[in-house]
């Protein structure tokens, strides 16, 4: 048992060097997680710091922000940080503490940028810019119906990335991922489904991919060579229609040659969240890739395992991931460079460390969650109540970010029927503040 601990420990530390040449320590990334904790203004904080410091001391090489928005009329939830222009003193002082804290243990720390396009909340934005007018098919009305962005506007789009990459990289960052997965707006632009339009934008792949494609080249243009730009890819949408397997590995080949260091590979929309490994409303698409036994621990790396034979760009896979025994054979497989870890380090913070001295699994601390009492349970073998609950879920998760950052602790005892409802009180207060500013 010592020499696999040994073993399993010599894999997860070994460094990986990406082609701009900058090494990441280990093999163990913190993936990007939504934290909701920036000031009214777009600002990050003191209750960020102290989330992050915790990640930092946590073992982990590698620590990815949540959504920083490069469109305050666009963000993903109220209290992303924000940056879409150039970053004034306070907003610059504001990232240097948070770049400090977060790296202060000597790990890489990229700042996550993203638009969410047609998935803005109504209460932030009623109807928000997207490729074309195609509603989130949610129910519930928390989405409006978007408005198609004009030829002008997506360059403005283009130019926003490029600024939010400069100043991140001024305040110390270590890196940048532009996300174009789960549905956001670079996402939007790649779906056949949601991008409807005829001019260069849509159509072919290669025009869907070419705002992508755009934003990488002034990103890399603004930070330079030798800084770390990742991409955070949909190996597929898994709708009727959308982004496939195939169009990922072909824009996946484009970003190898537009000079991405680094594809992290997910998958869904909030239509269709195989993010949280679950179904959405509508029977899943399924695409052609070989299946093997660690798709049973994680979601996404036979797609990785599948990409392998067309890029030799180096992939991070997140999503299910929690036995160490499947991290070490996905590593060794060749097809995985990087494991991501998310919701277990919204409680157990030092996650990556544990793993590395040893720790054979992770906790799965949704497994006995729900929002509805047990007796009612029943309900979510139905679609729709099964939705509803996958995502009051996912408000016990921003509970733990919240705690971690404002008392420096998780709660692990908070229940998803509080965690929702503190949630969304939060949320509705945050609205109602931007409205009278707006006034």
């Amino acid at each position: 048992m010592a020499n696999k601990q040994a073993d399993t420990g010599d894999l997860f530390t070994q460094p990986l060097r990406l082609p701009c040449g900058v090494e990441i320590p280990n093999r163990f990334a913190k993936a990007a997680m939504t934290e909701g904790l920036a000031t009214q203004e777009g600002l990050p904080t003191d209750a960020l710091n102290r989330l992050y410091g915790l990640w930092s001391d946590g073992g982990a090489g590698l620590l990815l922000s949540g959504n920083i928005i490069i469109d305050a009329d666009h963000l993903e939830r109220p209290g992303n940080v924000v940056i879409d222009r150039e970053a004034q003193p306070d907003m610059q002082r504001a990232l240097e503490q948070w770049a400090s804290a977060a790296t202060r243990s000597g790990n890489q720390f990229w700042a996550q940028i993203s638009h969410a396009g047609r998935q803005t909340p109504k209460l932030v934005n009623p109807q928000p810019s997207a490729p074309s007018a195609v509603k989130v098919a949610l129910p519930g009305g928390n989405f409006g119906r978007p408005r198609a962005l004009h030829d002008a506007e997506i360059e403005s789009i283009v130019e926003r990335f490029a600024v939010c990459a400069g100043a991140v990289k001024a305040a110390g960052f270590t890196g940048v991922q532009l996300h174009a997965a789960h549905g956001y707006l670079l996402s939007q632009f790649l779906s056949p489904r949601t991008n409807q339009r005829t001019d260069r934008w849509g159509g072919s792949l290669a025009n869907r991919a070419r705002l992508l494609l755009a934003a990488v080249a002034a990103v890399r243009a603004e930070v330079g060579g030798n800084f770390p730009l990742a991409v955070k890819l949909n190996s597929a949408d898994f709708q009727k229609g959308g982004f496939s397997f195939a169009d990922s590995l072909q824009v996946a080949g484009w970003l190898q040659d537009a000079s991405v260091d680094l594809i992290e590979i997910s998958g869904g929309t909030y239509e269709q969240p195989k993010l949280l490994g679950l179904a959405g409303l509508e029977p899943e698409d399924p695409q052609t890739v070989a299946a093997s036994t660690l798709a049973r621990e994680a979601y996404f790396v036979d797609f990785a395992l599948a990409m392998r034979a067309s890029v030799s760009i180096p992939l991070m896979v997140t999503g299910g991931f929690r036995n160490s025994a499947a991290m070490r054979e996905a590593l060794a497989s060749g097809g995985v460079d990087m494991i991501g870890i998310g919701r277990p380090m919204c409680v157990l913070t030092d996650a990556p460390a544990q793993l590395i001295a040893g720790l054979s699994s992770l906790p799965r601390y949704e497994r006995e969650m729900s929002l509805l009492p047990r007796p009612l349970r029943w309900l979510e073998r139905f679609a729709l109540f099964r939705t509803v609950a996958t995502f009051a879920v996912q408000y016990w998760y921003y509970g733990q970010i919240e705690s971690l950052g404002r008392q420096g602790s998780s709660n692990p005892d908070l229940s998803v029927f509080s965690a929702a409802r503190n949630t969304l009180k939060q949320e509705q207060q945050f609205a109602r503040k931007r409205n009278q500013r707006a006034d």
